[in-house]
Formats: C-alpha cells, structure tokens, sequence
C-alpha cells in the first residue's frame, strides 16, 4: 500500500457557456457518495474547482477566481414528462467552503444542450436543429435550447459573436418557459411583494426604491443614481470601491427577506450569496466598454449593471438578461420606468457590450403573466476528459 495519497480521475468536461465557464458531470460521472446532495458532493465540487481559497485565486482547481468561471454543472436525463434532461447549477463560492444550489445559471443554460448531445444522453437529429427540452432543477422551470447540428455533430463554432465573449461561435436559442421562479426559486410570485416596486428602508443607506422579481434568478434593480452612480462604471471602479460594495449588499440582503428568500438579512449574505441578484439601471448614455469598443446611447434603450456574489459582472449574468426582459415588459416596474413604457423587446448595455432581449407578457385576472424570455447564446466545449482530485476530498 502506497503511504501517499492517491489521486482519482472522474469523467468531466470544461464548457463555456455564455459568458460562463463551468464544469460539466452527469450523475454516474461523480463517486457514489457524490450523486445524491449533501456533504460529500459539496466537498468533492469544492475540490474540483479548487475552494475554499484564502489567496483568492482557485489555483489548484479548475476555478479561474471570478464568479463566472466558480461553476459546476449536473446532467442527467429527465423522468419528468415533456422535458429531456434534468440541469442542476452549483454556484461555487471562491474563498468560503460553500456551493450554493439556489438558483440558475443562464449562461451555462447555453451549453446543457450541446453537452446533452454530446455525452449521449438525448438523441439529436444529424442536421438543422436539435431541439431540447431543459428542466431547471433549481428553480423548477422548464427551458427550450435550440442547438445547431451538421454531420451528426453539435455545431460548436460559427459567426454569431456575443460581447464578452472574444471569439465568434455557433448561436444558440434559448427560450425561459414561464421564467416567473416558483417555489422551488423562492418567493412563488413574479413579484413576492405583490408591487412593481417597492421601498425599502436599509440600515446604513436609508430608503431605497426597487423592483423585486423572480425571472430567470430572483433579482433586485434599483436606480443607479440612488447610489451616486451613473450606470457605465467599470468592474475596477464598482469592485475597488470597498463602502459602495457594502452598500450593494445591505440592500441585497435585506430585499431577500422582502422576497421571502432569507429569514434574516445576515442569513441572506452568510447562506444565500448566489441569489437575489442585484442590478443598477440607468437611461442610455455613451460609454465605452471593458474591451475599449465604444457603445453610443442611441445603440441602447438603457443600460443595466449587475452585481454576482459580491461583485459586479463582467458582462451580464444570462438570467440577469432574463430579468431584464421581464421587468421590461410589465408596466410599473423600475426598469418601465426608465423606458419610458413597457417594451416587449430591449437592448441594453452592460459591461462588456450590448445585448438584445424580448418577453412574452399579457395581463391575466389584473396581473401580469410573462409565457417566455427569449435569447441567444453560444457554447463550445474548452476541455473533455477527466479530473484528478485526492481520493481523500
């Protein structure tokens, strides 16, 4: 017997989804201790990305240090009626001991599909397009990925470029079926609070109006200049502002309470740091994004900045993107308010760019019911084989 620790090779794939990075199992992939939820899958999943890292950095894992690139994925075929595959999302946190499974990944919802095909759980057509029917395991929302197939292949490159993203790929459509969260997301309603707005009075920042909505994630979107800010901040001026990220995160946590999601504000960022996403929004201006490209104000019809596990993205997370379709279709909400009126269709401006988004709303019994968010992504597969990690994890 060896008096070394050992190390085991588990089968996994590195995907980019999105603007999001993560890696990709299926169930029989992990140790059997590591398929069902609970301690030894968190333990095995921290490991793999390499957390909890006091130096910030995942060095010795398969994380890259943001939240982006902090992911992993479970697929696995699905035995409820009308879906293909179950996708579960864990939101690895860098420098605790925690994997939080609170909620989606619209990024990564990109590349479910295309690693379905791949890994032959579903069947796909040889050519045009494989339709494939997601069950979003952590908000129980049903989501359709529209994958492009050639020569019996998941079509992986191609021209379709997505700002964040350096190289052009293949486009893939996503379709969020009822993208209001139920039960299993948090807070039942597309507005827990019953309002399209509300006010809340945060300790150490005073009165703060925001829209509270589940769509894609649960998410919170407050005016920019409520915190002095004017909307086109960079990373480096929103992350390296120590006071202002607090004062973000005072208002998140005390909004998942509104929403229902937290007993207690220190509970919502002690447990909870994946979801309620928080989101500024301001009206269109000229700025230039993180890759030096200029982005005029008549190229948008507002812009929106959000915030994912204390920190402000590089781009925009994709159920942010969702969010951001749905509050823009609904009269009432912050975002309607800086429209101008409620808009089925809206392109907005994040951080590293532009983007293009439409909902589905109509008014159902005095409420409001969105039927689906549309929007494409890209996915391509980066890694394919196996992950070493001590036996002992």
């Amino acid at each position: 017997m060896s008096r070394y620790p050992r190390q085991v090779a588990i089968r996994a794939t590195y995907m980019r989804g999105g603007t999001s990075k993560g890696v990709f199992f299926t169930p029989e992939d992990l140790p059997v201790a590591a398929r069902v939820p609970g301690p030894a899958r968190d333990a095995l999943l921290l490991r793999v990305i390499g957390s909890p890292d006091p130096y910030g950095k995942q060095i010795d894992g398969m994380g890259a240090a943001t939240s982006s690139t902090s992911k992993i994925v479970i697929i696995n075929k699905s035995e409820r009626e009308g879906c293909d595959v179950d996708y579960l999302f864990g939101q690895v946190a860098i420098d605790a001991p925690l994997v939080d499974w609170s909620g989606n990944c619209g990024n990564l919802t990109s590349a479910v599909g295309p690693f379905a095909i791949t890994r032959g759980l579903i069947a796909a057509p040889p050519e045009g397009e494989a339709v494939v029917r997601i069950w979003q395991a952590n908000i129980g929302k049903k989501i359709i990925a529209h994958v492009p197939m050639s020569e019996g292949e998941v079509v992986e490159l191609g021209d379709f470029e997505l700002d964040g993203v350096t190289f052009p790929a293949a486009e893939v459509k996503l379709e969020f079926l009822d993208p209001g969260a139920d039960e299993e997301g948090g807070g039942g309603a597309m507005f827990p609070t019953g309002r399209p707005i509300d006010k809340l009075d945060v300790p150490g920042v005073g009165m703060v109006e925001a829209t509270l909505i589940n769509a894609g994630n649960p998410t919170i979107f407050i005016d920019a200049e409520r915190l002095q800010l004017t909307g086109i901040e960079t990373q480096d001026q929103v992350n390296g502002n120590k006071e202002l990220l607090k004062s973000f995160e005072a208002i998140r946590a005390h909004a998942a309470v509104a929403m229902g999601l937290a007993a207690s504000a220190a509970e919502a960022s002690g447990k909870r740091p994946h979801t309620p996403k928080i989101a500024f929004a301001a009206a269109p201006r000229d700025y230039t994004v993180s890759s030096g490209k200029k982005v005029a104000a008549s190229e948008v019809d507002l812009i929106v900045r959000i915030l994912s596990m204390g920190k402000l993205h590089h781009a925009m997370t994709g159920t942010g993107a969702v969010a951001i379709a749905v509050a823009s279709a609904i009269p009432g909400t912050l975002l309607t308010r800086v429209l101008g009126q409620a808009r089925g269709r809206v392109r907005f401006g994040h951080t590293a760019g532009t983007l293009a988004v439409g909902a589905q709303a109509r008014q159902q019994g005095g409420d409001w019911v969105v039927t689906k968010a549309i929007m494409s992504r890209s996915a391509r597969r980066l890694m394919d084989g196996v992950v070493l990690v001590p036996e002992q994890f």
